[in-house]
């Protein structure tokens, strides 16, 4: 499976964006789909989890009330709707899929899509 990821850009704050991670084929093979960020300088931090097998969702405190993960009618693509964005939200932004488990540590996802860079403007 090969993840595509999508949609980011510069944006002031207080906006919106939504980003999209597609997948290579069907998503059935897939326990989980997350987004991860990372901010510069730092190191890369959870954001958004999405349980395909069930359709649960799990947020970072810092995104909570703000960011949506969803996923697609086409079940292959994983969205991440960010509203009411800050400074602080600026980050190259990554997709992440695994197979069997879905926690929200970066060392536990093999297959990444490339990153979509985040930039919001004060």
């Amino acid at each position: 499976v090969q993840l595509q990821a999508s949609g980011g850009g510069l944006v002031q704050a207080g906006g919106s964006m939504r980003l999209s991670c597609s997948a290579s084929q069907d998503t059935a093979s897939i326990y989980s789909m997350n987004w991860f960020r990372q901010p510069p300088g730092t190191e890369r931090e959870f954001v958004a989890a999405f349980n395909l097998v069930v359709g649960s969702t799990y947020y970072a405190e810092s995104v909570k009330g703000r960011f949506t993960i969803s996923r697609g009618n086409a079940k292959n693509t994983v969205y991440l709707q960010m509203n009411n964005l800050n400074p602080d939200d600026t980050a190259v932004y990554y997709c992440a899929a695994n197979r069997h488990i879905l926690t929200s540590s970066p060392n536990d996802y093999d297959i990444w899509g490339q990153g979509t860079l985040v930039t919001v403007s004060s």
